[in-house]
């Protein structure tokens, strides 16, 4: 029965035990004494043996209360022709309280307990001939040791039992956190590829396709100038292969090494004017403060979707990109003269016809406590401004580091 306390082997064999020498100092008392009803004594504790051991061959007696309750009935109804026939099995009432106690529900067993009790004061006060308070005593105090010994265990199995679950349920939620948690990092690991695919892969072979594009256009009529865009898409793949190869290796962009940002945009206007038809001026402003990896590869990667939508898309003759640093932030503002657009109406991003680009845009400059904001219309060109802390609060667990 799960709703019962299980008893250890040790405690059950000692309670096998005591049944066995309780009933062989019956049977030796009898023998001893020389009585009549010898013969009748020792059949009834042999009867009585027997009873009480099929409750532990038989399984079903500790998984169902009904059947325990019809086996301590049995072996109740043998201890109690044997308490009328000796009074020395009085003691066998020990035993039983703990067996039920143990086996019936506990309004149940506490009624049995209290019932053979009373049953065995009343047998041993009817040998004696008499009553007294001794007599009493010794089967009542037994009860009593044995509903307080046998409670105050089950007491302490609940709480074992409550303990039990509480660590189940821990590890539970712990292992569950963990795969969260795991689950949480590769879809932030994903979207992070995403973006740097998008703005480096994605981005220059775009520009390579555009080259090539021209280059067609360009023969057979102008050799030099489809050989100049060939050239430039000979570059543009060269360097886009190092963007991947220092992707891959998750170090700094190609672009930022040996520079500093504003020389990386800087070189990225002037790449872009020379590869596109496009007049791509940089302009800073303000006195330039360190700033983290993090912070130069999103304003420089969000500098490149920019221009690169606007070769695609604008249609404009110039674009502006300014850095200014600020007291507490630092800004890049990429300006064109294009089309323009509506920002209200802007498609949903799409594998095969792109639409990635402000969505990972967004997605940088919010990761790192910044904003993003785009000011456009139809036909009066695009403005796009990013901000980000100049000087970024630590985190959480980088305050938690030595």
């Amino acid at each position: 029965m799960s709703t019962l306390t299980p008893t250890t082997r040790a405690l059950a064999w000692c309670l096998h035990l005591l049944v066995i020498g309780l009933l062989a100092l019956t049977v030796v008392r009898a023998l001893g004494t020389g009585e009549s009803r010898t013969g009748l004594i020792v059949a009834v504790c042999a009867a009585l043996g027997v009873a009480y051991a099929v409750g532990p061959l038989l399984p079903r007696i500790s998984g169902s209360r009904r059947a325990a309750a019809l086996w301590l009935g049995a072996v109740g109804a043998v201890w109690l022709v044997l308490l009328v026939l000796t009074a020395d099995a009085v003691w066998l009432a020990f035993p039983l309280y703990f067996l039920q106690l143990h086996l019936l529900p506990r309004r149940g067993g506490l009624i049995s307990v209290v019932a053979t009790a009373v049953a065995a004061i009343v047998a041993f006060s009817a040998h004696q001939g008499t009553f007294a308070a001794a007599t009493a005593i010794g089967p009542a105090l037994g009860a009593a040791v044995a509903v307080a010994v046998v409670w105050g265990y089950q007491a302490l199995y609940r709480e074992s039992e409550q303990r039990r679950r509480l660590i189940e349920e821990l590890t539970t939620t712990r292992a569950d956190l963990a795969a969260a948690q795991h689950t949480a990092g590769v879809l932030a690991e994903r979207e992070r590829l995403a973006r740097e695919i998008h703005d480096t892969l994605a981005q220059g072979l775009s520009s390579i396709q555009l080259l090539l594009r021209a280059a067609e256009r360009a023969l057979p009529t102008r050799p030099e100038a489809a050989e100049r865009y060939i050239g430039q898409a000979r570059q543009t793949s060269v360097d886009n292969l190092a963007e991947a190869r220092r992707f891959v290796a998750a170090l700094t962009p190609p672009a930022l090494e040996g520079t500093t940002l504003a020389g990386a945009l800087e070189r990225l206007c002037a790449t872009t004017s020379t590869q596109h038809p496009l007049t791509a001026r940089f302009r800073l402003t303000g006195e330039p403060v360190p700033l983290p990896t993090a912070h130069e590869v999103a304003l420089l990667r969000i500098a490149q979707s920019a221009l690169s939508n606007t070769v695609r898309h604008a249609h404009a003759t110039t674009a502006e990109v300014t850095l200014s640093y600020l007291d507490d932030e630092v800004a890049l503002d990429v300006v064109d003269d294009g089309t323009g657009f509506d920002p209200t109406r802007l498609p949903a991003p799409d594998p095969a016809t792109g639409g990635f680009g402000l969505a990972a845009m967004r997605a940088r400059t919010h990761a790192l406590g910044g904003t993003l904001s785009i000011e456009s219309a139809p036909g009066r060109g695009s403005a796009l401004a990013a901000q980000l802390p100049a000087h970024p609060a630590p985190r959480p667990d980088d305050e938690a580091q030595p």
